[in-house]
């Protein structure tokens, strides 16, 4: 069965303003992550990408648009699936406001059990983009066979749910993961388990240098802004 890359959008205008963007419209890379993205062909470039999927947020299309320039044999898929999750009426919030909401400790501690008003349950969010997956598994391996590389962009929230879910972990557990802006997370899918080769690479460890203020012990809902 194919491998398969995931990349988290780059920097976006709503991570540097704290904002919980969800499906809000407009929300485009920050020149940090306009630079992310016009390193990703040279990040890839040993890689022969078979397909690329990308969510039909403007910053994951435009986070893919340098590797769909420097590989014109390429296009792109669009899925909803691996859209970003429905936050409802959260969307578009401060995450500094929505840490005080009591539904925030759910979605932290309880995942499964959290479903953000007006919008969606983490549930449904993880089981659509697995379900995408595996369809598209079986498409790159029928169309390109069992050895195919290809390429999702996709959002925080949905690439740590599908590492849970290629690990085996609950989804209650997922929070523990982290994938910065730009990141680069592997899975290579067999018949019987996945395998995670790669989780949240971007090639630079600044993130893990101490801070002036430390990182919150909560995860950032959406993925947070990455290093400074």
């Amino acid at each position: 069965m194919p491998t398969l890359i995931l990349v988290r959008h780059g920097r976006s205008t709503a991570n540097t303003a704290g904002l919980l963007a969800g499906w809000t419209p407009g929300v485009a890379l920050d020149e940090r992550g306009a630079a992310q993205a016009a390193a990703l062909p040279g990040r890839l470039a040993e890689l022969p990408i078979a397909e690329v999927v990308s969510s039909p947020l403007q910053r994951c299309q435009e986070t893919i648009q340098p590797l769909l320039d420097a590989r014109p044999e390429l296009r792109v898929h669009s899925d909803d699936r691996i859209g970003e999750a429905h936050y409802g009426d959260w969307s578009g919030r401060k995450l500094a406001e929505l840490s005080g909401e009591p539904l925030m400790e759910v979605v932290q501690a309880h995942p499964s059990a959290a479903a953000f008003p007006g919008g969606e349950s983490m549930r449904a969010m993880q089981t659509r983009a697995a379900e995408a997956v595996r369809e598209w598994n079986a498409r790159v391996e029928r169309d390109h066979g069992g050895d195919a590389v290809y390429l999702m962009c996709s959002h925080g929230d949905i690439i740590k749910s599908l590492v849970a879910d290629a690990l085996g972990l609950h989804l209650d557990l997922f929070q523990r993961i982290s994938v910065e802006p730009c990141s680069i997370t592997a899975i290579r899918y067999t018949r019987l388990r996945p395998f995670l080769v790669r989780l949240g690479d971007t090639g630079d460890f600044t993130s893990l240098a101490p801070r002036e203020e430390p990182p919150a012990g909560d995860a950032t809902v959406g993925g947070g802004a990455g290093a400074p």
